[in-house]
């Protein structure tokens, strides 16, 4: 029998349409939909346990977000002809998914839940990252999981002036602003994205516009569960609690809790502090029975006075943990060149977030080349972010990369590359070892790379700087506070991270997430306000230690040199299976690269020895010489005739110095004036039928 889907329209300011699909694919996952713009296609389940497993008291939540390669006509590289691992840009748009959809979710609903969405077919004028989440929560949406939304998310570009929902690739080379927006039709919850120094209210009004936007999304997923009558929630019961020990909990241990909280201890004595005050209080209140049966019980009730009594503190108080006031910024101390085998190295150190960071200049063959199904290419400037355990004290495996650092490391790339001159010779790569970390590694991250590449001679055309924002609400008094530079406990214990970075004219990018529904956008605004004051404050501590790129890169350093070559000599500079550009490294100690572009040849000639550098510049050059008419070149003498002298002008080139071209007077002989082996500057007057060159001194030379 032919199923007969449901579908719902979405229709953008455009005209581009977007259609939800369900009914028909992926019928035995809890929910499934398939959603369309243009030729692009997305595939979305979402499945969740019945119950949950016994101790877990979160949701396991897994997202995931795969491309497959024949959604492009392609089929993978390698030796292995299958999808394997996700790629990076697969991971960051599995980030963007599960950042907007945990908080939606039950506090107390902990059964398994996955959600996959696949892109089964591409279409070069559509990004299908801002359309990953709608797919996502609307194959929620038509399912019985239970479920604070629905929510979406858009792209929002302004190109030449105007805003633009969901741009083509193409119109993303012009724009110079791109954030992704996620939230609910209630409010904005996850904003992330990239901008040429955009204002505070320039930012502002993007999000304002792409929430309108997400409102209209969100009612075409409400009208898609309605069609459907998907009307019921499940009925589940994950969580047993016991009122009575809650409440002793919080009586026997708030008051100690509040004193170590503002007390300023350092992290690590905080949280040997804290659990001292919960080792006491079972020891005094608990039986051996009551430990083996409620101790899980005790502990997230003791941590619900620790998120009670630090929010308390700020919001009564205004201090925080560590004894600073909302718009504090920890101590902070860089410095750089660290490391003396490094191109550019740097630490910088706030409060007890420190970042080591190196930058590595290459050549063209260093490129990070991209093979994904939406994107073939490459990357000339890259960063790499990565978050050992020792950082925060702990012994614990290191299972590759994980999804965190890529998605840290992509944040601080994107708020440095529009400060990468676009010129710049090398390939640069920036990697970014967190060393200490107590918030805000990212930011620390953004900081230490502007003074690593500036210790590496890299010409950035600003330095640039990073903070992480906070927030702390109670609803019920109306009272907030704004945190800059937060701990890692006020990220954990608060309602918001928001890290913005940017130069002294304006923010190059962004990541906010929100804990809360419904925060203002006079929060909002308060909190970039807040953000820029703290920024510009960090780039000034930055500054003092290192204010301007190097004039020179380090000796050991490679230098470039680029030149242009007729394509026709292409096949002369690589020689035959490679030799002649393979014996010019060897003798020069030089890394040449060859790019066809165009009817040109583009070479690129890298090194740390400028002898050797301009020997192989001088070999290409001649080896891929053109003569220029009326062109004036140093030759040098290599034979005499009675009728003239032939001269070398480049290496294998030579021409005719008739013996009336030598000077204005008569000669008799052409000794009278030169002899084999003198430099001589000739002027090359003509290029004969059969490619001879003709050449003179005497135009060269004023009459008498």
């Amino acid at each position: 029998m032919i199923p007969n889907p449901i579908t719902q329209d979405i229709t953008l300011a455009d005209g581009r349409t977007i259609s939800i699909e369900t009914g028909k694919l992926a019928k035995q996952a809890d929910g499934s939909v398939v959603v369309r713009m243009g030729n692009c296609v997305l595939l979305a389940s979402a499945v969740s346990s019945k119950s949950a497993n016994e101790g877990i008291d979160f949701l396991p939540l897994t997202v995931e977000y795969r491309e497959k390669y024949a959604a492009g006509g392609r089929m993978p590289g390698g030796f292995i002809k299958r999808e394997g691992r996700p790629s990076d840009d697969e991971i960051l748009v599995m980030r963007l998914v599960d950042r907007i959809l945990r908080p939606m979710f039950p506090k107390d609903y902990h059964a398994e839940t996955q959600i996959i969405v696949y892109l089964m077919s591409h279409d070069p004028e559509v990004k299908p990252d801002a359309l990953a989440a709608l797919a996502a929560s609307a194959a929620i949406s038509v399912s019985d999981i239970p479920f604070h939304g629905p929510i979406s998310e858009v792209r929002v570009a302004r190109v030449n002036g105007e805003l633009i929902i969901n741009p083509k690739p193409g119109q993303l080379l012009d724009c110079d602003l791109d954030l992704m927006v996620g939230g609910s039709a209630d409010s904005v919850a996850m904003v992330e994205g990239e901008m040429h120094e955009a204002s505070e209210a320039e930012m502002l009004e993007a999000i304002k516009f792409a929430h309108e936007e997400i409102k209209r999304q969100c009612d075409a997923q409400l009208a898609l569960r309605q069609a459907v009558k998907q009307d019921s929630v499940r009925e589940y019961s994950h969580e047993t609690h016991d009122e009575d020990l809650r409440k002793l909990i919080h009586d026997k241990t708030y008051d100690a809790v509040y004193d170590v909280a503002r007390s300023g201890k350092a992290k690590q004595e905080r949280g040997e502090a804290f659990s001292e005050i919960f080792e006491a209080f079972v020891e005094a209140n608990m039986s051996e029975e009551e430990r083996n049966e409620k101790l899980g019980l005790a502990k997230r009730y003791f941590h619900d006075v620790e998120y009670d009594a630090v929010r308390a503190l700020i919001l009564d108080e205004k201090v925080r943990l560590d004894g600073r006031k909302p718009e504090d910024i920890r101590p902070i101390w860089c410095e750089v060149d660290v490391l003396p085998a490094t191109h550019g190295s740097a630490v910088f150190t706030r409060g007890e977030t420190q970042s080591l960071t190196t930058t590595t200049l290459g050549t063209k063959l260093d490129e990070n080349r991209i093979d994904n199904v939406t994107f073939v290419g490459s990357e000339r400037f890259y960063l790499h972010y990565n978050f050992p355990p020792f950082s925060t004290g702990e012994a614990r495996p290191i299972r590759g990369t994980s999804r965190r650092e890529i998605g840290h490391g992509n944040l601080a790339q994107r708020a440095l590359k529009p400060m990468i001159p676009d010129n710049s010779p090398h390939v640069i790569r920036v990697v970014s070892e967190i060393l200490e970390s107590n918030g805000s590694s990212s930011m620390a991250t953004v900081c230490a790379g502007t003074l690593s590449l500036m210790d590496a001679g890299v010409k950035i055309k600003k330095p640039v700087s990073g903070i992480a924002m906070g927030l702390i609400t109670d609803p019920e008094s109306g009272k907030y506070a704004v945190l800059s530079d937060i701990l890692g406990d006020e990220d954990h214990l608060g309602d918001m991270d928001f890290k913005v970075t940017g130069t002294k004219d304006g923010i190059t990018a962004c990541q906010m997430d929100i804990k809360i529904r419904g925060l203002s956008y006079e929060i909002m605004e308060k909190a970039l306000n807040q953000a820029r004051d703290g920024r510009l404050h960090i780039l000034g501590e930055m500054l003092k230690t290192l204010d301007a790129p190097r004039a020179e890169v380090k000796p050991h350093a490679p230098k470039l040199i680029n030149l242009e070559i007729p394509k026709d000599y292409i096949g002369a500079v690589i020689g035959p299976g490679g030799k002649t550009i393979q014996q010019l490294q060897a003798d020069t100690n030089t890394t040449i690269t060859v790019e066809e572009v165009g009817n040109k040849g583009m070479i690129e000639i890298a090194g740390t020895d400028a002898d050797g550098i301009e020997r192989a510049r001088n070999f290409i050059s001649d080896l891929a010489f053109t003569p220029e008419e009326g062109k004036v070149y140093k030759g040098t003498v290599k034979s005499i005739q009675p009728y003239g002298a032939f001269v070398e002008i480049a290496r294998g080139t030579d021409g005719l110095l008739h013996i009336s071209e030598i000077e204005h007077r008569r000669l008799e002989r052409v000794e009278e004036v030169l002899k084999e082996g003198d430099k001589i500057d000739v002027k090359l007057i003509a290029i004969d039928d059969r490619g001879k060159l003709k050449l003179s001194r005497k135009a060269l030379i004023e009459k008498n």
